[in-house]
């Protein structure tokens, strides 16, 4: 039998010192956490676990005044906590998303609860994660203590993100609708750098591709193209055409084809709709779906990253502004590294050659603190609205001119100033092209 209640007293069997994992994506569990911390007048030193999450307003149990009570880390730096990382009331713990489940299997980072949000259960009584999969397959798994919001707003999806009701300790029944992010329309600059980018990837290509701007407007450059295939870390509502149209119908993937697959969501109503029992869509452990040797089995696999700068030798930083920590590596590397040991497989970083201050984003050397997220042995082909630059094979001062070469014009200047300085005789030859 299902053991429903009340949150208050759901929260109440979490006691001082417990480990907490809080399920993220658009799907945190907001009257579980509101109730967690309504009790934090009772509790010392509950260990809060985060990753990438997009709540409606800043985590309450991060507000000023509560660090005696809860001591909260994140895998990923997601917008609500993001102001108590940078005052120092939060902390993030550096790893590959995809590495992040192994970190709870081996009792390294010990989980004692695990809150949820899930569907109603079906007649066999399964209820599904929905469009969280990523960690909270592998926290469910480890918790001793496993609450969950029972809340019919959540898509019922298939996979790992499902669990029987049977397992859930405790069981509140809420009508909350996850969070919804609609897809971003691209800007001119945007649609450019994915016109760039949709003219590299060929037709049977496998996509992983991120969330934005960005993103969206090389969904809509795929238009055209056919018998593509999805395996990624995000689904957005940018695939959704190119599902419903058939340009996606994953036919040419080696792993699950016919299925699209994913561990998170992230995306409006249209998407979890889409979403909703619909069976060619498969949720996976992120353990999975980010593991380097499953993504390399799939032939041409396009990974398809952002950052926040790029140096002349091709050093990604996409975490952080200086020291200041902005994000989190999430699958970034998983895919970067996957996609460039698959068949065919390209790898790109797409960025906007300008900050919207005005600041090249692709600098003689990164800022200082900045951190690397891909090396710069990794990286394969970086694209700004004025060109894609394949650093592939090339040396650090070729390397450079053909970044320098898809900067923004106001910044290509300086940026040679500093290249000459740098590699000397080796990139004056380069003067006249690449």
């Amino acid at each position: 039998m299902a053991n429903y209640m009340t949150a208050a007293q759901a929260a109440a069997l979490i006691k001082s010192g417990d480990r907490v994992y809080i399920q993220g994506s658009t799907s945190i569990p907001e009257t579980l956490v509101s109730a967690l911390t309504a009790r934090a007048a009772e509790l010392r030193g509950v260990e809060i676990y985060t990753a990438f999450a997009v709540g409606r307003r800043e985590a309450p149990y991060c507000a000023p005044g509560l660090a005696d009570s809860f001591t909260v880390n994140s895998f990923f730096v997601a917008g609500n906590i993001r102001r108590a990382v940078a005052e120092g009331r939060a902390q993030t713990i550096p790893a590959f998303l995809g590495e992040v489940p192994s970190l709870f299997r081996s009792g390294t980072v010990p989980l004692d609860v695990c809150l949820l949000n899930v569907s109603p259960p079906d007649e066999a009584g399964w209820c599904s994660f929905g469009i969280s999969a990523d960690l909270a397959t592998s926290a469910a798994e480890c918790a001793r203590v496993i609450i969950a919001q029972i809340n019919p707003r959540i898509p019922r999806t298939f996979g790992d993100a499902v669990i029987h009701i049977s397992r859930l300790d405790a069981c509140v029944e809420t009508d909350e609708p996850p969070v919804e992010l609609p897809a971003a329309e691209p800007d001119t600059v945007e649609r450019a750098i994915g016109r760039h980018i949709a003219e590299l990837v060929p037709d049977g290509a496998t996509l992983q591709i991120g969330v934005g701007g960005i993103p969206n407007a090389v969904l809509d450059a795929l238009k055209g193209h056919r018998h593509l295939g999805l395996h990624t870390e995000a689904m957005t509502d940018g695939v959704v055409p190119l599902l419903e149209s058939g340009v996606i119908d994953n036919s040419q993937k080696r792993v699950m084809p016919g299925k699209t697959v994913a561990c998170l969501a992230l995306g409006s109503r249209r998407l979890y709709d889409y979403m909703d029992g619909n069976r060619s869509l498969v949720m996976k452990d992120v353990a999975w779906t980010n593991d380097p040797q499953i993504i390399r089995r799939n032939p041409r696999v396009m990974a398809i990253n952002s950052a926040i700068e790029v140096d002349l030798t091709g050093q990604i930083c996409a975490d952080s502004i200086g020291t200041v920590i902005y994000s989190g590596v999430g699958g970034q590397h998983d895919f970067m590294y996957g996609g460039a040991l698959s068949p065919g497989g390209k790898t790109f970083i797409a960025l906007p050659s300008l900050t919207g201050r005005g600041r090249s984003k692709i600098t003689a050397t990164l800022a200082p603190g900045a951190g690397v997220v891909t090396t710069r042995f990794q990286t394969q082909y970086v694209v700004t609205e004025h060109g894609a630059a394949c650093l592939w094979g090339k040396n650090l001062a070729q390397r450079a001119r053909a970044l320098i070469d898809i900067a923004a014009p106001e910044a290509r200047e300086e940026l040679e100033r500093e290249a000459v300085r740098r590699f000397g005789p080796a990139f004056l030859r380069l003067r006249g092209g690449r």
